[in-house]
């Protein structure tokens, strides 16, 4: 059977990504196949496609670190022909074919039955940067963050993981500071629930050690001095969760907010987590995200349009999550 599929190619150490026609035979190992309606493009996917980061290792290839979709077969009895699926990191777009196509095999264990309430359209508009954010809410609960205790920052905040931060925090009942770059995007902000916008300047300079507490835990996605000054603005026993460095991989901090603050910095990963902890984080989605909140951080594309908007997120244009149709 042939599909059609991004396919990423290396010559004279450039990346080159172009729409193919593949062939079944041009898959992976794994033991189930599944038909791919939808992916997304992330931040790392930015990186993989237009090559700015070394995130695919093996070539030719096809990117995308997520997708959703229906399974036409499989070898597995964990899953059986018409269930409906979602995948999100481990090798997909570095070693393994990713999202970008309309078919994908893959190993079972990788695989998340989708909630009876969240759509394959729904899955990917929550998509990889989603499912972080919700991992990141479950590390500030387990740090034990309660909307009591104060409000929440977000930084990145006009982006794919803090958009979604954002309307999981305010509908879970926090009172949610947001920090972006992009003042203009203040009322999108609003309307997913930030009570408060604050400018990302404030935040990614050069700070003091520690300063006067503002918030009682945090889910950044900047690294580099953006969360050096987050922790030392978080109250005692907060907790903090790291989850990306869009601005750098740095931390120029220092330990005074761990030693006399008792802060908790709670490292998020959602490349590598187990299949357990990801069934947890769907199932909490598909409680705690208002979809109607999220149809107005959405754009959708085609396979086609992925190298532009590729680009364009590393450039911190693109807002909210960006939908990649896969069959249109």
């Amino acid at each position: 059977m042939t599909f059609n599929g991004l396919w990423a190619t290396k010559t004279d150490d450039a990346i080159s990504v172009a729409l193919a026609r593949l062939e079944d035979d041009q898959l992976m190992d794994g033991d189930v196949t599944v038909a791919v309606d939808y992916s997304t493009v992330n931040y790392k996917d930015g990186l993989a496609v237009t090559g700015k980061g070394a995130i695919i290792r093996k070539f030719p290839l096809i990117p995308g670190i997520d997708f959703a979709g229906t399974v036409e077969s499989s070898r597995n009895p964990g899953f059986k022909p018409g269930d409906r699926v979602v995948l999100n990191g481990f090798e997909l777009s570095m070693t393994h074919h990713g999202g970008y196509a309309q078919r994908a095999r893959v190993p079972a264990e990788w695989l998340v039955k989708l909630p009876d309430s969240i759509s394959a359209k729904d899955a990917m508009a929550i998509g990889t940067a989603g499912y972080t954010a919700m991992l990141s809410v479950l590390g500030l609960e387990h740090g034990g963050i309660t909307p009591d205790r104060g409000p929440v920052l977000v930084t990145g905040a006009s982006g794919g993981v803090g958009s979604i931060s954002v309307a999981l925090l305010s509908k879970l009942g926090y009172r949610v500071i947001a920090s972006t770059g992009r003042v203009q995007e203040a009322d999108y902000l609003k309307r997913l629930g930030a009570a408060e916008i604050i400018d990302r300047a404030s935040l990614s300079e050069p700070g003091a050690p520690i300063a006067k507490p503002k918030w009682a835990g945090a889910i950044d996605s900047c690294g580099g001095h953006t969360l050096a000054n987050v922790l030392a603005q978080t109250d005692y026993r907060g907790t903090v969760t790291a989850c990306g460095l869009a601005d750098s991989m740095e931390l120029p901090g220092s330990m005074a907010p761990f030693i006399l603050r008792n802060i908790t910095l709670a490292g998020i990963d959602s490349v590598n987590a187990p299949q357990s902890v990801r069934s947890v984080a769907w199932t909490r989605l598909a409680t705690d995200l208002d979809l109607g909140k999220l149809e107005t951080t959405v754009q959708e594309i085609g396979l086609s349009e992925v190298p532009q908007v590729a680009a364009a997120i590393l450039e911190g244009k693109v807002r909210g999550r960006t939908l990649v149709d896969v069959n249109r």
